[in-house]
């Protein structure tokens, strides 16, 4: 039984957005309870919480927190203090789009508030709201991805798109757990996903408590695998994607793309259309988060000693951007978007929930 990502819970002395760390996973299920603002982006950015439709609910559950505990008298101070938590909540991570998408209907929520009660009680439910739009979302990725994975396939997918990576149900690992449920004898081969091993600490986690046969492989083994005709099809998630189909996806994600094009296995991603960022027409305009050296240096954290030389420079970079050409298909709730993802993505815009051109 898997907990539940992130969610709203009331506690003796107030309400707090709670979720499990998973900075400690997989040696450790700590489920822990953030009643700031503060807490809630210190999870976000050490990744206690982590994966952008996750990073996406954690926000407006935040910014409805800040509402819920406020001592605000009036409105204008209510609403001065949303804008300093979307604020801080905004500078957290700068790749997941799906971060900047809960917080533009959170946004408009604030912005037609007149009265505190009303105000506290409407970013309440827009966040559970977004919270069962996630999961709604994930359940109809994965039942329109299902058919692509055929009986005793074998997946390769990179980093962690689960439910540990969403409300709780998954993008990439929704869309296997899903055929796992129609299918015999699917395995997947998970890359350990340097430097921060999501793979190797996560998705191994996430497929081992669902019963799904898995695998652990260094980064480096993908091609050798597919090589020898071990991989079927990849299946990733992805942070954002542009309107031309271009994905950012977790730091590695395009090596597993160029390897799956040469030797001519499909190479799918699964998102919902919320990731999609409409704006960017392709992606060049993507911002790539970089990340602390220490996380390579010290291998995720797991040893005291570094793993480099005193004084080594070292390059973080969180993720990088596969190019459309290198992707099969995107699977996405309202169907398998194919190329080119201009005409396909662009059919369901209306559908992403996305505020700008809505």
């Amino acid at each position: 039984m898997l907990p539940r990502t992130v969610e709203w819970a009331e506690l003796a002395d107030g309400p707090a957005v709670r979720m499990i760390d998973q900075t400690l996973l997989p040696s450790e299920e700590r489920i822990i309870d953030c009643t700031t603002v503060a807490q809630v982006c210190e999870a976000i950015k050490v990744l206690r919480v982590r994966g952008a439709p996750a990073i996406g609910c954690c926000a407006a559950l935040g910014i409805a927190l800040v509402a819920a505990r406020s001592t605000a008298p009036d409105i204008d101070q209510l609403r001065a203090e949303l804008l300093a938590a979307h604020r801080d909540l905004a500078a957290t991570r700068p790749t997941a789009v799906n971060l900047f998408w809960a917080l533009e209907r959170m946004t408009r929520v604030i912005e037609s508030s007149t009265e505190v009660e009303a105000t506290r009680e409407a970013l309440k439910q827009e966040a559970g709201a977004i919270v069962m739009d996630d999961l709604r979302r994930c359940r109809a990725i994965g039942r329109n991805g299902a058919e692509l994975i055929g009986e005793g396939a074998d997946v390769l997918t990179h980093c962690n798109a689960g439910a540990l990576a969403t409300a709780g149900y998954g993008t990439a690992l929704g869309v296997i757990r899903s055929a796992a449920g129609i299918r015999r004898g699917i395995h997947v081969w998970v890359d350990e996903t340097r430097p921060l091993l999501q793979g190797a600490r996560l998705t191994a986690w996430e497929l081992m408590k669902s019963g799904i046969p898995c695998t652990v492989i260094c980064d480096n083994m993908a091609g050798w695998l597919m090589q020898q005709g071990r991989v079927d099809c990849c299946i990733v998630g992805a942070d954002r994607i542009a309107a031309n189909g271009d994905s950012a996806n977790k730091i590695g994600t395009y090596s597993v793309a160029v390897l799956a094009a040469h030797h001519n296995i499909p190479m799918y991603i699964a998102a919902p259309l919320s990731t999609v960022d409409y704006e960017l027409s392709t992606g060049q305009g993507i911002p790539i988060e970089e990340r602390d050296p220490a996380e390579v240096s010290h291998l995720a954290g797991l040893a005291q000693r570094s793993a480099t030389p005193e004084g080594a420079q070292i390059h973080s970079p969180a993720f990088d951007v596969t190019p459309a050409a290198l992707i099969s298909g995107i699977i996405t709730e309202a169907g398998v978007a194919r190329p080119p993802y201009t005409e396909s993505l662009g059919r369901w815009r209306s559908q992403s929930g996305r505020m700008r051109g809505d």
